[in-house]
């Protein structure tokens, strides 16, 4: 039975990947930090999962763990998650997430050399590399030039895989570009607006504090973007993929399309702006060039934005009735 091992496995993007290499009979393992509130939801959806409790950034330990496992697979999916919250936290974000996917890296790379055989590991990178983008869209040509905690953390990361990859590891990078679904946490600024929608349409709720309406992302539908990592990491030759839809949608259009659909019209009586909330820097607009992992991989999204928004809409307000 082949093995693979998950950092960020309590995440979003980390139960819709345990539960799809289950589905194809996998050992799926998986690392939690002792301060996880989220092991319990994980064990409801997948009660099979081998859990280890540990820190990303322990480099011994992963060394310890990568080799206990012994994986075939490895996706570091851990790191801090927020950008917001890397604004707070800048020099842990660069040890989670910059170091601790270096310590993966290592501990991947020694395994192969003492037993022989291929590792494969999948960094999920990140479009907030790009930070300022000098083109648009990008592609996986287009200069890192980070302008946040986060985005500097995984442009370290990401260089860190090409070293690997230069040294013989089966190390792949998908740049992922922002990607939801009704498990992603109600800090982010996605799930607070399809949470509050629910909320003021059940009457438990008077209205949704916002910073920027202007900032434009390229989103996507996670279990989708899960399918691509999955996709990449067999590839048989190790590469840098964008996973991206190729739209770009403002913060207003994913209100509209959220309050809309729970019947709050019109979405602009219910919202308004706290300048407080706006990050000190922040890129305007975010959107990828996905042609490379679609030509290569066969891959390409399935749920469109409406449906994406209206999906979390759904659960938000099965969740608000209950």
């Amino acid at each position: 039975m082949p093995t693979a091992l998950i950092t960020g496995i309590t995440g979003q993007d980390g139960g819709y990947l345990a539960e799809r290499l289950l589905d194809e009979d996998w050992h799926v393992h998986g690392l939690v930090h002792a301060s996880d509130g989220h092991v319990d939801e994980l064990r409801r959806r997948t009660s099979s999962v081998e859990l280890h409790e540990g820190d990303l950034a322990d480099a011994a330990a992963m060394s310890e763990l990568v080799n206990e496992v012994a994986p075939d697979e490895i996706y570091n999916l851990g790191g801090i998650s927020s950008v917001a919250f890397s604004w707070e936290y800048p020099l842990l974000t660069a040890e989670v997430s910059g170091l601790g996917a270096g310590a993966v890296l290592e501990a991947a790379w020694q395994l192969k050399q003492r037993g022989g055989r291929e590792v494969r590991v999948l960094q999920a990178s990140s479009a907030e590399m790009f930070g300022l983008p000098a083109q648009s869209p990008q592609s996986e040509d287009t200069p890192i030039s980070p302008v946040s905690p986060y985005g500097a953390a995984k442009a370290f990361a990401h260089h860190f895989v090409a070293v690997y990859r230069a040294r013989g590891l089966h190390a792949v990078s998908c740049i992922l570009y922002n990607h939801e679904s009704p498990r992603r946490p109600p800090q982010f600024v996605t799930r607070k607006i399809t949470r509050a929608a629910a909320l003021i349409a059940s009457g438990r709720q008077d209205s949704l504090e916002l910073g920027s309406l202007d900032v434009r992302r390229d989103w996507g539908w996670a279990p989708d973007y899960v399918e691509a990592m999955v996709r990449a990491i067999r590839y048989p030759h190790p590469h840098d993929f964008i996973i991206a839809t190729g739209e770009s949608h403002s913060v207003a259009d994913f209100v509209e399309v959220a309050f809309s659909h729970a019947g709050l019209r019109p979405w602009r009586n219910y919202v308004s702006l706290d300048d407080r909330l706006i990050r000190p820097v922040d890129a305007a607009e975010l959107v990828g060039d996905s042609r490379k992992a679609r030509t290569m991989l066969g891959w390409r999204p399935v749920v469109n934005f409406d449906d994406m928004v209206r999906r979390m809409v759904d659960s938000d307000l099965r969740a608000a009735s209950s």
